[in-house]
């Protein structure tokens, strides 16, 4: 028998990720690239492991096989260990067939005999969509010292951005008195992270009511945790001040990587305290020639770089050409970028190829309606012919034909 946990991790990371187009088509959102060499997954799993949190549960159920590739034993993260460790968690198959998660609160409902196994006194609910770092173990004091059946990661937020969130009202003592669900007019700025710390006790009693409850979605924000707060248990806000981002759009990929540029972001990979761990793939070194022109970018090992880079994330094996120009674009790895062409404002998946004097994307202020601007998203593999168009806004899944505009 596992030994006992006093608190473990459910990492949820079954989403489709519908918002990233064709981005997640082969592959589950926590496994998107990101930053040169990570993957979203690392931000929460090198939080676990950093926060002192070995037995972590990920719930898969999309588009799942990179993302099980990717995590394997769990030795980049130090979690392949013979008591507790990473888990991969899909639905379960029943006599009747497989019964897909129908909800967040569902999947972990699901996986109640998983929980149990490790007897834990807590369960922390995360998310595998978010970049940011946390201490897990800060928020797990601050919920035992409020004896809180559930604590909720909260993060002020624009006021014109508020209309977007789960938002919270807290009194003095940081409980939490009322929600609002992404309202019209926010009446809060305390925004709900969808970062969870419960009592397993009160958590497994809910889930179990939820589960009964015919009219519920089964879902953490829109049903278990009202009906939590609604039966009068003590919940809590848990203030959190650092880097946030949920990548769950195109626009917020784009730009949480290139917020690896701006040092006004303050997100720091580097830091040695805290580090996000990865399995990074074994290449070469980087080639920058003579001629090119690298100028505020990330670019990292094994591409070969001719052209003119800038304020760009560039992974690894990507080639661009001399006389290929990338800006502000975050190109996958395995990508060709042929002489010529220009890929501004966009996303270029793995292993695609940009044909020669190619134009991928557009500057948005060169655009004529700046409502019709948005970040143009290339698909894995795809092959835009040379002099091809694809205009600004565009997600193309398929080749593009030379010389063809879409």
């Amino acid at each position: 028998m596992p030994k006992k946990n006093e608190c473990i991790a459910m990492l949820l990371a079954g989403g489709q990720g519908s918002r990233l187009g064709v981005l997640t088509n082969n592959i589950a959102k926590p496994a998107v690239p990101y930053g040169g060499k990570y993957r979203i997954i690392d931000f929460p799993l090198s939080n676990c492991v950093n926060s002192g949190i070995y037995t972590v549960g990920i719930l898969t159920q999309y588009q799942p096989l990179e993302l099980n590739d990717y995590i394997g034993n769990g030795h980049p993260w130090d979690l392949d260990r013979a008591q507790g460790g990473v888990h991969i968690l899909s639905p379960y198959q029943q006599i009747k067939g497989t019964q897909w998660y129908k909800g967040t609160a569902n999947a972990i409902y699901q996986n109640i005999n998983f929980i149990e196994r490790y007897s834990p006194e807590y369960v922390a609910i995360l998310s595998g969509d978010h970049i940011y770092k946390m201490d897990y173990s800060k928020m797990l004091q601050y919920h035992k010292d409020k004896d809180a059946a559930c604590t909720i990661a909260m993060l002020e937020v624009p006021w014109e951005e508020a209309s977007r969130f789960g938002l919270m009202f807290v009194d003095e003592d940081g409980a939490i008195t009322d929600f609002e669900e992404k309202p019209k007019n926010p009446r809060s700025n305390k925004a709900s992270m969808g970062v969870y710390m419960f009592t397993w006790e009160k958590l497994r009693r809910y889930l179990i009511e939820d589960e009964k409850r015919e009219d519920s979605s089964n879902d953490f924000g829109k049903d278990v945790i009202p009906y939590m707060h609604k039966a009068g248990e003590k919940m809590y806000a848990f203030p959190f001040s650092g880097y946030w981002k949920d990548v769950g759009t195109i626009d917020s990929l784009w730009e949480a990587n290139l917020d690896l540029l701006n040092p006004k972001a303050n997100i720091d990979l580097s830091d040695s305290s805290w580090k996000i761990y990865g399995r990074s793939p074994v290449t070469s070194p980087q080639y920058v020639s003579n001629d090119a022109v690298l100028q505020n970018s990330i670019v990292a090992e094994g591409c070969t770089i001719e052209g003119s880079i800038e304020y760009s994330i560039l992974f690894s094996n990507v080639n661009v050409e001399k006389g290929a120009v990338v800006e502000y674009s975050i190109v996958m790895p395995g990508t060709t970028i042929k002489s010529g062409a220009v890929v501004q404002y966009a996303i270029v998946a793995e292993n695609a190829v940009i044909g020669r004097d190619a134009l991928i994307g557009e500057n948005p202020q060169k655009t004529g309606d700046i409502k019709e601007w948005g970040v143009t998203v290339v698909g894995n593999g795809v092959k835009v012919g040379d002099k091809a168009r694809v205009k600004a806004k565009s997600m193309i899944s398929d080749d593009v034909k030379e010389g063809d505009a879409v």
